[in-house]
Protein backbone atom coordinates (compact mmCIF):
# COMPACT_ATOMS: atom_id res chain seq x y z
CA UNK A 1 0.00 0.00 0.00
CA UNK A 2 1.26 3.26 -0.80
CA UNK A 3 2.06 5.68 2.03
CA UNK A 4 0.09 8.72 2.32
CA UNK A 5 2.08 12.17 1.71
CA UNK A 6 2.08 12.88 5.85
CA UNK A 7 3.53 9.73 5.87
CA UNK A 8 6.03 10.72 3.51
CA UNK A 9 7.01 13.35 5.37
CA UNK A 10 7.53 12.18 8.76
CA UNK A 11 9.52 9.07 7.04
CA UNK A 12 11.75 12.23 5.82
CA UNK A 13 11.85 14.20 8.51
CA UNK A 14 12.68 11.73 11.04
CA UNK A 15 15.68 10.46 8.65
CA UNK A 16 16.95 14.21 8.17
CA UNK A 17 16.51 14.27 11.96
CA UNK A 18 18.71 11.39 12.90
CA UNK A 19 21.16 12.48 9.97
CA UNK A 20 21.79 15.93 11.79
CA UNK A 21 22.15 14.52 15.18
CA UNK A 22 25.01 12.30 13.81
CA UNK A 23 27.19 14.94 13.42
CA UNK A 24 25.03 17.49 15.45
CA UNK A 25 26.76 20.50 14.59
CA UNK A 26 25.64 23.41 12.83
CA UNK A 27 28.52 23.75 9.97
CA UNK A 28 27.86 20.60 9.06
CA UNK A 29 27.78 20.18 5.16
CA UNK A 30 23.87 18.33 4.14
CA UNK A 31 24.34 15.46 2.11
CA UNK A 32 20.77 15.26 0.72
CA UNK A 33 20.21 11.49 -0.52
CA UNK A 34 17.27 12.67 -3.09
CA UNK A 35 17.22 13.67 -6.07
CA UNK A 36 17.57 17.12 -6.96
CA UNK A 37 14.55 19.45 -7.35
CA UNK A 38 11.97 16.88 -6.22
CA UNK A 39 9.68 17.06 -3.45
CA UNK A 40 11.49 14.55 -1.38
CA UNK A 41 14.80 16.90 -1.84
CA UNK A 42 12.95 20.02 -0.65
CA UNK A 43 11.47 18.08 2.62
CA UNK A 44 14.76 16.63 3.79
CA UNK A 45 16.22 20.16 2.75
CA UNK A 46 13.53 22.28 4.65
CA UNK A 47 14.07 19.62 7.97
CA UNK A 48 17.39 20.04 7.75
CA UNK A 49 17.54 23.98 7.94
CA UNK A 50 14.83 23.78 11.18
CA UNK A 51 17.21 20.98 12.90
CA UNK A 52 20.13 23.61 12.21
CA UNK A 53 18.11 26.60 13.21
CA UNK A 54 17.03 24.70 16.27
CA UNK A 55 20.09 24.31 17.39
CA UNK A 56 21.54 28.05 16.78
CA UNK A 57 18.41 28.69 19.17
CA UNK A 58 20.10 27.06 21.59
CA UNK A 59 23.58 28.02 21.39
CA UNK A 60 22.41 31.46 21.20
CA UNK A 61 20.52 30.97 24.63
CA UNK A 62 24.24 30.38 26.30
CA UNK A 63 24.19 32.97 29.21
CA UNK A 64 28.33 33.12 28.74
CA UNK A 65 27.91 33.49 25.12
CA UNK A 66 30.32 36.34 23.86
CA UNK A 67 27.99 39.52 22.40
CA UNK A 68 29.52 39.47 18.91
CA UNK A 69 29.52 35.55 18.83
CA UNK A 70 25.40 35.87 19.59
CA UNK A 71 25.01 38.69 16.86
CA UNK A 72 26.41 36.95 14.40
CA UNK A 73 24.01 33.60 15.30
CA UNK A 74 21.10 36.17 15.53
CA UNK A 75 22.16 37.08 11.98
CA UNK A 76 22.29 33.67 10.81
CA UNK A 77 19.18 33.00 12.39
CA UNK A 78 17.13 35.85 10.38
CA UNK A 79 18.67 34.63 7.02
CA UNK A 80 17.80 30.81 7.83
CA UNK A 81 13.93 31.82 8.72
CA UNK A 82 14.15 33.45 5.33
CA UNK A 83 15.44 30.13 3.87
CA UNK A 84 12.55 28.60 5.80
CA UNK A 85 9.91 30.68 4.25
CA UNK A 86 11.12 30.32 0.69
CA UNK A 87 11.23 26.70 1.09
CA UNK A 88 7.68 26.62 2.11
CA UNK A 89 6.68 28.55 -0.64
CA UNK A 90 8.48 26.42 -2.75
CA UNK A 91 6.89 23.31 -1.34
CA UNK A 92 3.03 25.29 -2.10
CA UNK A 93 3.87 25.77 -5.92
CA UNK A 94 4.65 22.17 -5.69
CA UNK A 95 0.87 21.62 -4.64
CA UNK A 96 -0.40 24.34 -6.80
CA UNK A 97 1.08 22.97 -9.99
CA UNK A 98 -0.18 18.76 -8.84
CA UNK A 99 -3.55 20.15 -8.24
CA UNK A 100 -3.69 22.69 -11.39
CA UNK A 101 -5.79 20.80 -13.23
CA UNK A 102 -8.64 20.77 -10.26
CA UNK A 103 -11.70 22.47 -10.69
CA UNK A 104 -13.06 23.60 -7.01
CA UNK A 105 -16.74 22.84 -6.50
CA UNK A 106 -18.86 25.84 -6.40
CA UNK A 107 -19.13 25.31 -2.47
CA UNK A 108 -15.16 24.74 -1.92
CA UNK A 109 -13.71 26.77 0.64
CA UNK A 110 -10.44 27.59 1.68
CA UNK A 111 -8.25 26.45 4.77
CA UNK A 112 -6.96 28.63 7.40
CA UNK A 113 -3.45 27.70 6.23
CA UNK A 114 -1.62 26.55 2.91
CA UNK A 115 -0.57 22.38 3.13
CA UNK A 116 3.33 23.56 3.04
CA UNK A 117 2.70 25.62 6.39
CA UNK A 118 0.97 22.72 8.17
CA UNK A 119 4.21 20.65 6.68
CA UNK A 120 6.28 23.02 8.56
CA UNK A 121 4.78 22.58 11.36
CA UNK A 122 5.28 18.66 11.19
CA UNK A 123 8.90 18.96 10.81
CA UNK A 124 9.10 21.06 13.79
CA UNK A 125 6.91 18.50 15.10
CA UNK A 126 9.68 15.84 14.30
CA UNK A 127 12.66 18.11 15.94
CA UNK A 128 10.58 18.24 19.23
CA UNK A 129 9.69 14.43 19.62
CA UNK A 130 13.56 13.27 18.76
CA UNK A 131 14.83 16.12 21.63
CA UNK A 132 12.01 15.02 23.84
CA UNK A 133 12.83 11.45 23.89
CA UNK A 134 15.98 12.41 24.14
CA UNK A 135 15.14 13.94 27.76
CA UNK A 136 12.89 10.94 28.54
CA UNK A 137 16.34 8.74 28.40
CA UNK A 138 18.74 11.18 30.05
CA UNK A 139 20.10 8.81 32.27
CA UNK A 140 21.81 12.04 34.85
CA UNK A 141 17.97 13.19 34.74
CA UNK A 142 15.97 12.41 37.78
CA UNK A 143 12.96 10.19 37.65
CA UNK A 144 10.51 13.34 38.05
CA UNK A 145 12.51 15.39 35.13
CA UNK A 146 12.14 12.07 32.81
CA UNK A 147 8.07 11.11 33.63
CA UNK A 148 7.27 14.93 33.27
CA UNK A 149 8.87 14.84 29.70
CA UNK A 150 7.31 11.29 29.06
CA UNK A 151 3.84 13.03 29.52
CA UNK A 152 4.87 15.77 27.17
CA UNK A 153 6.34 13.20 24.22
CA UNK A 154 2.90 11.64 24.44
CA UNK A 155 1.28 15.00 23.60
CA UNK A 156 3.56 15.55 20.75
CA UNK A 157 3.05 11.97 19.51
CA UNK A 158 -0.99 12.48 19.39
CA UNK A 159 0.02 16.12 18.16
CA UNK A 160 1.62 14.64 15.11
CA UNK A 161 -0.78 12.05 14.31
CA UNK A 162 -3.54 14.55 14.68
CA UNK A 163 -1.55 16.88 12.41
CA UNK A 164 -0.71 14.29 9.78
CA UNK A 165 -4.26 13.28 9.35
CA UNK A 166 -5.15 17.01 8.70
CA UNK A 167 -2.87 17.42 6.09
CA UNK A 168 -3.67 14.02 4.43
CA UNK A 169 -7.53 15.56 4.56
CA UNK A 170 -6.85 18.55 3.39
CA UNK A 171 -4.84 17.60 0.39
CA UNK A 172 -7.84 14.86 -0.24
CA UNK A 173 -10.69 18.36 0.32
CA UNK A 174 -8.30 19.81 -2.69
CA UNK A 175 -7.49 16.81 -4.86
CA UNK A 176 -11.36 16.54 -5.05
CA UNK A 177 -12.37 20.07 -5.76
CA UNK A 178 -13.81 20.47 -1.90
CA UNK A 179 -11.16 22.95 -1.31
CA UNK A 180 -8.93 25.28 -3.19
CA UNK A 181 -4.76 26.64 -2.33
CA UNK A 182 -4.45 30.37 -2.53
CA UNK A 183 -1.32 30.60 -1.43
CA UNK A 184 -0.12 34.83 -0.11
CA UNK A 185 3.76 35.32 -0.10
CA UNK A 186 5.25 36.12 3.52
CA UNK A 187 6.82 39.79 2.44
CA UNK A 188 8.53 39.95 5.82
CA UNK A 189 9.79 43.37 5.78
CA UNK A 190 12.50 43.62 8.12
CA UNK A 191 14.56 41.29 5.48
CA UNK A 192 13.67 43.63 2.84
CA UNK A 193 16.42 46.96 2.58
CA UNK A 194 13.44 48.62 0.70
CA UNK A 195 11.01 47.99 3.48
CA UNK A 196 12.58 47.85 6.42
CA UNK A 197 13.06 52.07 7.72
CA UNK A 198 16.16 51.17 10.09
CA UNK A 199 18.20 49.55 6.57
CA UNK A 200 16.83 52.01 3.61
CA UNK A 201 17.04 55.25 6.08
CA UNK A 202 21.13 54.12 6.63
CA UNK A 203 20.95 54.24 3.12
CA UNK A 204 20.09 57.61 2.82
CA UNK A 205 22.39 59.12 5.25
Amino acid sequence: MNMSFAEKCNTIFSRSTAYYHTMDDVNAALKNPYEFKTIEYYLFLKNWIDAVQWHLEDIIRDPAIHPREALLIKRRIDRSNQDRTDLVELIDSFFLKEYAGIAPSSDATINTESPAWAIDRLSILALKIYHMEQEVNREKADLVHREACAQKLAVLQEQKKDLSTAIDQLLDDIKAGRKYMKVYKQMKMYNDPALNPVLYGNKNK
